[in-house]
């Protein structure tokens, strides 16, 4: 029960400034702090384009791919997800979207849920707005619990986020601080006893 819980972090935002990249490297760390083996994951770094079947059909994309192993090899994902117009970004839907899209005869990936099963998610959202991007989050959770993936009832919005983080790049607010450490608490605790066998 002591092993670390493989976890990937990321947030659904490349914007350089983005608030909910801050808030996944202060959640990275209280993961990191609780033993967890931590990976951030930086969107930026990945080419993909807008979903099309044609395109794929035409080959799927090489950091797709990338994308699949990094998500399948994890146990527990830490997602941090911008609110825009009350739902979550297009750059996240499409990263989904790439990731769970089956490759025909693909000995690996042939199967649309084979990066999404059985992981177990913590989510987070962070606003300059009253609710923290509450609303987006009420959009992804359903999403990811049809790709079969556990939700943690769990869940931290991070209000007024544009005056929340302190020089440091912390959470100045203690009660932000163990809002958001609840989440990542409960989300490694049942990473242990969902997924013992890919942590």
């Amino acid at each position: 029960m002591n092993t670390p819980v493989k976890t990937l972090v990321f947030a659904g935002s490349t914007r350089a400034q983005s608030l909910n990249r801050r808030l996944a490297a202060v959640v990275a760390d209280m993961a990191q702090a609780d033993a967890a083996s931590v990976s951030r994951l930086e969107l930026a770094d990945f080419d993909l384009p807008l979903y099309n079947a044609d395109l794929q059909a035409r080959g799927t994309p090489h950091d797709v791919i990338r994308l699949k192993e990094i998500f399948h090899a994890h146990a527990a994902w830490l997602i941090c997800a911008p609110e825009y117009n009350g739902s979550y970004p297009a750059l996240l839907k499409n990263t989904i979207d790439w990731v769970s899209s089956p490759i025909a005869g693909d000995p690996l990936w042939s199967s649309a849920e084979k990066a999404f099963a059985g992981k177990v998610v913590g989510l987070f959202s962070a606003s300059p707005g009253a609710l923290g991007g509450l609303r987006g989050l009420s959009h992804l959770a359903p999403l990811l619990l049809n790709l079969q993936c556990w939700i943690t009832p769990r869940q931290f919005s991070l209000a007024r986020a544009d005056l929340a983080f302190d020089a440091a790049g912390t959470l100045a607010l203690a009660a932000d601080r163990a809002g958001a450490h609840a989440v990542v608490q409960q989300t490694l605790w049942a990473a242990r006893i969902l997924a013992p066998a890919a942590i």
